[in-house]
């Protein structure tokens, strides 16, 4: 094996590890002095990153020199397998079912991430699945249904041409700019300062859909 390729296995498999982090702590319900940040980069000076969050508030983050940066890129549903291990957030519909909102398909590296089902701040009543792919059916035209499978229970989620597809990929530091789209765990300090030790950064026009 070239000294090239060994680099690049071990990029992947420190940034698997960074996302794998990344991800665990994204599945957790917010404690009393964390909160979910959403929204665009305004600007990155130094170690001060400006977000316009959804709700339209400017919020100021405390971006270290070593957090960890992961890429959200764009997947076909064709991709998801039965097998694949995926995260899925979904709502119910009229019928009482579980429309996916969207659904992250995990590098291998990531597999166990977040395994189980829990409220999630998305949406009005929406929830996060994490789990693998154990069966996969054509729901007509609207779809697929997927049943996800995690330790002590199962869901069944109809995945449609507007679910947003996902998967992470690698990213840097660099990649962050004005008009980045991002999602962040902020943690308050004493002083007041919300601090980010990893940050997941849309790519290719895809927004951390989380």
């Amino acid at each position: 094996m070239t000294f090239s390729r060994l680099a690049s296995l071990r990029v992947v498999a420190v940034s698997a590890l960074v996302l794998s982090s990344s991800y665990a702590l994204a599945q957790q319900s917010p404690v009393s002095n964390t909160t979910r940040v959403r929204g665009t980069v305004e600007s990155l000076d130094g170690e001060k990153l400006l977000v316009k969050s959804r709700d339209g508030a400017d919020v100021t983050l405390h971006l270290p020199q070593n957090a960890g940066v992961a890429g959200v890129a764009k997947m076909s549903l064709a991709d998801v397998k039965v097998g694949s291990y995926i995260g899925v957030t979904s709502v119910p519909d009229s019928g009482g079912n579980q429309k996916a909102v969207e659904v992250h398909v995990f590098p291998e590296a990531m597999r166990g991430t977040g395994d189980g089902d829990r409220p999630w701040d998305l949406k009005p009543n929406s929830s996060m699945t994490n789990g693998a792919v154990d069966d996969r059916t054509v729901a007509g035209n609207d779809g697929h249904t997927l049943t996800v499978k995690y330790k002590g229970g199962e869901r069944k989620v109809l995945v449609t041409p507007e679910t947003t597809v996902v998967t992470y990929v690698p990213a840097a530091r660099s990649d962050i700019k004005a008009g980045t789209t991002v999602f962040a765990i902020a943690t308050k300090k004493p002083d007041g300062t919300l601090d980010v030790a990893r940050l997941s950064i849309g790519r290719d026009g895809v927004a951390p859909p989380m």
